[in-house]
């Protein structure tokens, strides 16, 4: 999701909650402790730069029982950051700590936001000696008209 998307649902919303990959809930009385923009330069196992921006978001859970972030307030600190630090129209990542700090792609479900677990990848699979994913085909699809194949009765086997 991106930044212009989260502005766009928080203004059709009347409560901010972050639904977790096992369908646990962030606590509803949550932070944003911080919302920011994170570049990672970085070169991949294949030798290729790469550059990586996205807006952060982290949510802490401070056992402050009575706060309720409302999504005015979330565009609000939205707003600010985009002026203060010059933000433009990224993907976010949402950072939260279950057992150690979780990063999390952002989705919205229609009723809450979704935080997606990320995965890691290789970027140059082919010049690490990955095979690529073969296709899978049925074998009731495989052409039997080239006679190389055999069939029930054929004599082939």
């Amino acid at each position: 999701m991106k930044l212009s998307e989260i502005k766009e649902v928080l203004k059709t919303v009347e409560a901010v909650n972050f639904e977790l990959p096992d369908g646990t809930f962030v606590p509803e009385y949550f932070h944003v402790t911080e919302v920011g923009l994170v570049t990672k330069n970085f070169i991949d196992c294949g030798g290729t730069v790469r550059k990586e921006t996205a807006v952060n978001f982290q949510l802490w859970d401070a056992n402050d029982y009575e706060h309720r972030l409302k999504p005015q307030k979330l565009i609000h600190i939205i707003e600010l950051s985009e002026k203060v630090l010059g933000i433009e129209d990224n993907e976010i990542e949402v950072e939260y700590q279950n057992t150690t700090i979780g990063k999390y792609d952002l989705d919205f479900n229609g009723r809450n936001f979704t935080l997606i677990n990320k995965q890691t990848a290789c970027l140059a699979q082919q010049q690490c000696g990955i095979a690529s994913d073969k296709p899978k085909v049925k074998l009731s699809q495989l052409n039997t008209d080239n006679g190389a194949s055999c069939t029930p009765g054929g004599g082939c086997c």
